[in-house]
């Protein structure tokens, strides 16, 4: 499947996130227009390296994983930009850039995260329980707000705990991002816990 490609930096949407976009530029107006005319989603990708850093070609400059956005909601305003809400949706691998329209595209093939074995259930949710637990502790202020709003799926649970875990750089989380199933992706994500947090545990 080919679909539009909105870059941002330090950016990465998890299946299952919600998250607001501002849309000025006018090649993403343009992405907008056609997503919305469609109807099919766009998809997500993580700049990694800004044209100050690097003087190589934009598409060699974003990620080659991203995440398809599902617009669920859009406000045109005066001046032409757009606020947008969008929710995560499935993963992604990209095969081939097109560069056919004002905006950069892709050809994707979708990938899904590695079924979950069998006797591996327990131990995921033994993960996602105790990752839960290091940002309560991490996050103590909020904690009545993050336990109201936890999914009890483990695997929404890690696209949360994604958004909210202080100190995760966007490498952490595009290496959550692309890990092969469900246990690697919380592991990263355990991983990322500060260690002085570890040792409190």
């Amino acid at each position: 499947m080919t679909v539009p490609l909105f870059p941002l930096h330090n950016l990465v949407l998890f299946p299952g996130v919600v998250l607001p976009l501002y849309v000025f530029e006018q090649r993403y107006r343009a992405l907008l227009l056609d997503t919305q005319a469609s109807g099919e989603p766009f998809g997500i990708v993580q700049i990694v390296e800004t044209s100050q850093e690097v003087s190589t070609p934009f598409h060699e400059r974003i990620s080659k994983v991203g995440t398809l956005a599902h617009l669920q909601q859009a406000q045109t305003h005066e001046d032409g930009t757009s606020t947008i809400v969008v929710v995560g949706g499935e993963r992604f691998t990209v095969q081939d850039f097109d560069f056919s329209k004002p905006y950069l595209s892709a050809e994707v093939a979708l990938w899904p995260l590695e079924d979950v074995l069998p006797g591996q259930e327990e131990m995921v949710q033994a993960s996602a329980r105790k990752l839960l637990s290091d940002l309560l502790r991490l996050r103590p202020t909020e904690a009545d707000l993050i336990r109201a709003n936890a999914p009890e799926d483990s695997m929404l649970l890690a696209s949360f705990m994604a958004g909210l875990l202080p100190g995760l750089s966007a490498q952490q989380r595009e290496d959550a991002l692309r890990a092969p199933g469900l246990l690697d992706r919380l592991d990263v994500l355990l991983g990322a816990v500060p260690r002085d947090m570890k040792l409190m545990n």
